[in-house]
């Protein structure tokens, strides 16, 4: 599937980091006070590896080993919905937004799909010695690092250690999401 940015009203916001960066342990620390904030946030996380959320020999793992698919499994304090997808070789954004939008979240934060085109925060640490993204991606809006690096013409720097910062940030890219949403950044 492709994404088209265009049709989506809901805000959408990758963060891109390369491993090691801290993009959970900031996520974490980010994301009570955005719900404090009034702010209904979803994320969706690109994992790199076949994993599970279930465990083997609890009903629903092996009714979705018995071939049920979807298989959704749900109690009164959250549900789970756990989908087959052998044929596909890695995750697709597009088809896994549809699953979040009926929740109505004001924003929703994709992480880990570093290659897709929507507008993204990257976060940066030099001491990683890995380059930076913003430089080849011109859908890198802003980077939050605690470095001092040269930025590309058109992006935001941020504070990765100012917390304030990059939620008054946050709070303010579903207002910025109709323009933000028409493409790259200019690039020269």
């Amino acid at each position: 599937m492709t994404l088209s940015l265009d049709a989506l009203d809901t805000p959408l916001l990758g963060i891109a980091a390369w491993s090691g960066t801290g993009k959970t342990t900031l996520l974490e620390a980010l994301l009570p006070r955005l719900a404090d904030a009034g702010m209904q946030v979803a994320v969706i996380k690109h994992a790199h590896h076949a994993f599970d959320i279930d465990r083997p020999g609890k009903d629903s793992y092996r009714l979705r080993q018995a071939g049920a698919t979807p298989m959704l499994v749900a109690s009164g304090k959250r549900f789970a919905l756990m989908m087959e997808t052998p044929e596909r070789e890695e995750a697709d954004l597009a088809a896994l937004i549809p699953h979040v939008l009926p929740l109505a979240p004001d924003l929703i934060l994709v992480e880990g799909f570093k290659a897709w085109p929507l507008p993204k925060l990257e976060l940066h640490r030099q001491a990683l010695e890995k380059p930076l993204m913003a430089v080849d991606d011109p859908w890198v809006r802003a980077v939050a690092t605690p470095d001092d690096v040269a930025l590309p013409d058109g992006v935001e720097r941020l504070s990765m250690d100012d917390h304030d910062a990059l939620i008054d940030w946050l709070q303010a890219w579903p207002q910025r999401w109709h323009e933000m949403r028409r493409g790259p950044r200019e690039t020269s």
